[in-house]
């Protein structure tokens, strides 16, 4: 299956189990709850701490989930589990304080938060779900059940 990003012509499915996307009413994407008379204001910096990056991979006996998080630390990172088998893995990086006497030259590094939500197949062990984060990497381990092959029984044919 294919992970290309929407924004290149594969369509979101909220009850596909690999979509990149979950689509919740009540929060815009990056997990702010949106009213009616508010419109998301987003700024460059935030949008692009926003868009982090998290790997997704699928060994024999789990599902892996590695996100790069440099400068944060594991209080400032939440990792949840949510009905209907979402892994929401979510955090944010405080602004730096500017001083009057301070002259920026160049701002790159990111500030904001961030929100990432993933659908998991049935075989996710939900209950068994552990993180773990290590010079800057956050990897969540969600543990597999084993596929259990259909018992075939043999039926004699008489005649």
């Amino acid at each position: 299956m294919s992970i290309v990003p929407s924004f290149f012509g594969r369509r979101s499915n909220v009850f596909d189990p690999f979509s990149l996307e979950v689509w919740d009413p009540f929060f815009d994407t990056f997990g702010r709850q949106v009213s009616s008379e508010t419109r998301p204001q987003v700024s460059s910096e935030t949008a692009a701490f926003a868009n982090t990056s998290i790997d997704w991979k699928e060994t024999p006996e789990a599902h892996v989930f590695k996100a790069d998080l440099p400068g944060l630390k594991k209080e400032e990172v939440k990792v949840e589990v949510e009905e209907g088998r979402v892994l929401q893995i979510s955090g944010e990086r405080a602004r730096e304080k500017e001083e009057k006497t301070d002259r920026w030259h160049r701002v790159e590094r990111s500030s904001g938060g961030f929100l990432r939500r993933f659908r998991l197949p049935e075989n996710a062990k939900m209950d068994q779900v552990k993180a773990t984060m290590e010079n800057g990497v956050l990897t969540v381990m969600v543990p597999k059940e084993e596929v259990k092959k259909p018992e075939v029984k043999s039926i004699e044919i008489s005649g």
